[in-house]
């Protein structure tokens, strides 16, 4: 453990605390934002708004690409715009960060946590078959779970630190289930999955931009999607479904304030420029940190089968648990960050009640995943 210390303060070039992940401004951010500000558009309003959904777009391969405030409130908006009702049912992977599972609480649906894969960190295609073939009945095409009476309306799986999940065959399987699904891509701008974008192959994608991402633009999200309807609708009621007038405020629906401000998306606009040399960047770092664990004990998780991954956050697997915890506690002491992954969603108190499948593989990476210092490396 003390020579891992030292050896990621040699590949950081630095004796001072090391961070996770830190966002790096290596380009026009200051001329754009100072640009906004002299145009008085900050707000929801602006060019650059327009600008960083255009780039998204072309990055991406997505036909439309809707800005919101930040990741969570676009994948909440991405149910809503599934149909995910109150008291129907959603499934997800009990290894996600907790906004997967808040957003799905935020339309009054009910998560169903379903197995990961130990290959990918994602969704097991292979454990959600098994669950829906055992749990669900068909009635009038759509999917009923047998033990709740519930509509199991979509399927959220999660791109996991930035590793794609077998995305391709988890559709497959919902398809036959008529279940729709919804990406969430929040950790994984830059990563693809046999040469297409993670957030393109379901219904809907959703980004994030938060501080610690890939790019920044401090606080921030987007809903991708290949269905202009569904662009337009996410538009409409991300800016509190506003009727178009001359001057009179006239709203047709429930909406919400969830768009992104003119001021961050100029942050975004000026990230983007450099998401390539960023992502090339990671990648580096991550095979530095392959050469190094390949020496040691301890592995390094790499990018799955047919993918390309960002490599967000790198991953280090312990043997055991107490080996983790030994060296979270030897690292954060020295001021290097490290962090476990998330507790369990099913092990959360709010989320204790919910369905729960076989999680063998989560409780296994539960014990052993230790995140390492991942930031653009200068």
């Amino acid at each position: 453990m003390k020579e891992f210390v030292e050896f990621v303060r040699k590949i950081y070039k630095t004796k001072d605390f090391l961070p996770l992940h830190e966002p790096k401004f290596l380009g026009n951010e200051k001329k754009y934002v100072n640009e906004c500000i002299d145009s008085t558009f900050v707000s929801s309003v602006g060019k650059f708004v327009d600008q960083f959904e255009e780039k998204v777009k072309e990055y991406t391969g997505a036909k439309y690409a809707v800005a919101a405030v930040n990741g969570t409130a676009a994948l909440h908006i991405a149910l809503i715009l599934a149909g995910v009702q109150a008291e129907e049912e959603v499934i997800t992977q009990p290894l996600t960060f907790i906004a997967t599972s808040n957003a799905i609480r935020y339309t009054c649906a009910h998560p169903v946590f379903i197995d990961v894969d130990k290959e990918t960190l994602g969704l097991s295609p292979e454990k959600l078959e098994k669950f829906l073939n055992d749990n669900v009945i068909l009635k009038d095409g759509y999917a009923f779970n047998k033990s709740t009476n519930r509509l199991i309306r979509t399927c959220v799986p999660m791109h996991t630190f930035g590793h794609p999940c077998r995305i391709q065959q988890i559709i497959e399987v919902c398809k036959k289930y008529n279940i729709s699904v919804i990406e969430d891509a929040a950790e994984s701008l830059g990563s693809f999955y046999k040469g297409k974008h993670t957030g393109t192959f379901g219904l809907i994608g959703t980004l994030s931009f938060n501080g610690n991402k890939t790019i920044t633009t401090g606080g921030g999200g987007m809903i991708i999607t290949n269905d202009e309807s569904i662009a337009k609708h996410a538009k409409h009621i991300t800016t509190q479904a506003k009727v178009p007038h001359p001057w009179e405020y006239i709203h047709d629906e429930i909406g919400y304030n969830y768009r992104l401000t003119n001021i961050n998306a100029a942050i975004g606009v000026a990230q983007m420029e450099n998401l390539e040399s960023i992502i090339n960047n990671k990648r580096e770092t991550a095979k530095t940190y392959q050469e190094y664990f390949d020496k040691t004990n301890w592995n390094l998780f790499t990018e799955p089968e047919d993918s390309r991954s960002n490599y967000w956050l790198n991953i280090v697997m312990m043997n055991n648990k107490g080996e983790r915890d030994e060296f979270l506690k030897y690292t954060n002491e020295n001021d290097v960050m490290t962090r476990p992954v998330w507790r369990l969603m099913n092990k959360l108190d709010m989320f204790k009640k919910c369905q729960t499948a076989n999680l063998d593989n989560a409780e296994y990476l539960e014990d052993r995943i230790v995140n390492v210092p991942s930031s653009y490396r200068m």
